[in-house]
């Protein structure tokens, strides 16, 4: 009886915990707030009604495809066959437009005004907040309920806890239903959110387009980035996005040095448009290395050591966000610091034309198509040097929840993964052992992404695809540990209004190699229960090593240094906003 007290007790904490939260976010339920509610349940009716008429229509054009014409109808077979065709052609088109209405991919470029009202930064934040306290809990509860039936050798205290592990789950799918049309359909706030990350996308391409293309070269001040860094295409693209992020703050443009690169001797512009049309060159001009800001403040050009070597360090390094941006960023997205950086890479990576056919061809032939979700097996050399080894069905378990939440709201959706991996194996494993996926991949690109022939313009366009097709994907599953994946939600991030949940990582949280101090404050105090763990007070800084996904996180408390776990809910994400200049050259549009 001993475990159903426990079990008992950890559902009982999970309804609290979401009675809390609700009262939260809606504390003192006045006539405005009343207002909204009746407003959030007249919304979620209208779209039972739609999703009611879309069966009636799929019913309705079945029953005319099955009309037989009887002994007595006055027609031709040649007429009966093109009726047939007619009607054949109808059930099509209502599926598809059937399909569009109720799908989760909007087509917001076509939204030329939305009526809405644009929800509050504490409302957006709230929201969010409410989302990932309730998926943490879910993860405590699930791997609690799992460490006690280890625990137990008792058969029925086995079969209870199955049980509860089967109801949990599906309540926690039918939450995360709810957040979902919260999110973007409710008021048409997923529309305003996908609008303002492109109108913001937008101001910050302009910005570094002015940058890049001063009027006088030589007179312009720039800085100086060279490719040759000793690493992957990853981690070699995140140190030019490094090099531009600094040129940004502080307004030099950026010169890259990439002839001879160990992917293409051709040198960057082999696949991708060039970083400027009026200034690629230093013109001869003699550099001065990072240093002290008074040591090169005049100097005209400023070459870059690698992002760990640099000194000194610079607060314009990531996480951090740009301070003029900064309330509109984290209004709409989860995750500002992504959107930041996966600006400097959209820039960065603007395919030349030969590649963006490339990349449109391939996806033709591919068969690529959303829904799809986006799994990425890194295998070779980083497996017992920087991360370790997870089986395929490590990553096909996530792949599965997320289809069964998509499921319920698509009851027919044909499940396909676009895998991508360095081990060729892995897509025979896959077919093999879940026939009931499709998989959508190039194994000639695992080939060339292996040791033996990594550096090659073949190896080269396959990565490139790799990353381009992950970041389409409506969800990643994958190991933050490797950079090709954090590149892909990088991307990912310019491509959406708020894609900071559409991931999996089966190790580290998302990082920027080479960042500034990634920090947590307490929202709430803990005191620690075991060795394992460390004492916090609200308001305490915390550094973050990582989340253990089982409801607990990792991190060094600022203040005495100590190290430890604490419980995730208790702590949010501290947004670093810093000075950097506003460009009032380019205007706002």
């Amino acid at each position: 009886m001993k475990y159903w007290h426990i079990v008992t007790g950890l559902l009982v904490l999970w309804l609290l915990v979401i009675v809390y939260m609700s009262n939260t976010v809606f504390p003192n339920a006045s006539d405005t707030t009343l207002k909204t509610e009746k407003q959030l349940y007249r919304a979620l009716g209208e779209l039972q009604k739609l999703q009611d008429q879309n069966a009636e229509l799929h019913a309705l054009a079945s029953e005319i495809k099955e009309l037989k014409f009887g002994p007595n109808v006055d027609t031709n077979d040649g007429e009966y066959v093109d009726l047939k065709l007619r009607l054949d052609k109808a059930l099509k088109e209502i599926e598809r437009l059937s399909s569009k209405r109720s799908g989760d991919r909007f087509n917001f470029e076509n939204i030329k005004s939305v009526n809405i009202s644009v929800p509050s930064q504490e409302h957006e934040v709230t929201r969010r907040e409410l989302e990932r306290v309730s998926t943490e809990f879910w993860l405590f509860i699930r791997s609690e309920l799992n460490k006690l039936k280890t625990r137990t050798v008792e058969s029925n205290v086995v079969k209870i806890v199955n049980e509860i592990l089967g109801d949990s789950n599906g309540y926690q799918k039918t939450l995360k239903n709810h957040f979902y049309e919260l999110e973007n359909k409710v008021d048409g706030a997923g529309a305003w959110r996908y609008k303002e990350s492109q109108k913001l996308g937008d101001l910050v391409q302009r910005r570094l387009t002015y940058l890049q293309n001063p009027k006088n070269c030589e007179s312009a001040k720039k800085m100086l980035c060279n490719l040759g860094k000793g690493c992957g295409y990853g981690c070699q693209l995140h140190h030019v996005t490094y090099c531009l992020i600094m040129a940004y703050a502080t307004q030099r443009t950026l010169i890259l040095q990439s002839s001879g690169w160990r992917y293409s001797v051709k040198g960057w512009e082999f696949v991708f448009e060039p970083l400027s049309k009026t200034c690629t060159t230093t013109m001869g001009q003699t550099s001065v290395r990072w240093g002290p800001h008074d040591q090169i403040k005049d100097a005209l050009v400023v070459e870059m050591p690698i992002v760990d070597s640099l000194v000194p360090r610079s607060n314009y390094l990531p996480l951090s966000v740009p301070e003029d941006l900064a309330d509109r960023l984290i209004r709409f997205h989860g995750d500002p610091s992504a959107w930041w950086i996966g600006q400097f890479v959209t820039y960065l990576t603007r395919p030349n034309q030969f590649l963006k056919e490339d990349l449109e061809t391939s996806q033709s032939k591919l068969g690529f198509e959303n829904p799809i979700v986006g799994v990425h097996v890194r295998r070779t050399d980083k497996v017992g040097m920087e991360a370790q080894f997870h089986t395929l069905e490590e990553y096909m378990t996530y792949v599965d929840e997320w289809f069964d939440f998509y499921a319920q709201r698509h009851p027919n959706v044909q499940r396909r993964v676009y895998l991508a991996s360095d081990d060729p194996s892995v897509l025979s494993e896959a077919t093999k052992n879940y026939p009931h996926y499709i998989f959508v991949s190039d194994n000639e690109v695992s080939k060339t992404a292996g040791l033996s022939s990594r550096y090659s313009d073949a190896s080269l366009r396959g990565i490139i695809l790799d990353t381009h097709l992950l970041s389409l994907c409506d969800y990643l599953v994958c190991t933050f540990s490797s950079q090709v994946c954090r590149v892909a939600y990088e991307i990912m991030q310019t491509r959406h209004g708020d894609a900071s949940r559409w991931f999996k990582s089966l190790d580290d949280i998302y990082y920027f190699g080479g960042q500034n101090g990634h920090q947590w404050r307490m929202v709430q105090p803990h005191e620690a229960r075991n060795g394992d763990e460390i004492s916090l007070d609200e308001g305490d800084l915390v550094g973050i090593a990582g989340n253990h996904w089982n409801g607990y996180s990792k991190g060094k408390h600022i203040r005495t240094q100590k190290s430890g776990l604490f419980p995730s809910y208790k702590a949010v994400d501290k947004i670093e906003r810093v000075k950097m200049p506003t460009y009032p050259e380019v205007p706002d549009l």
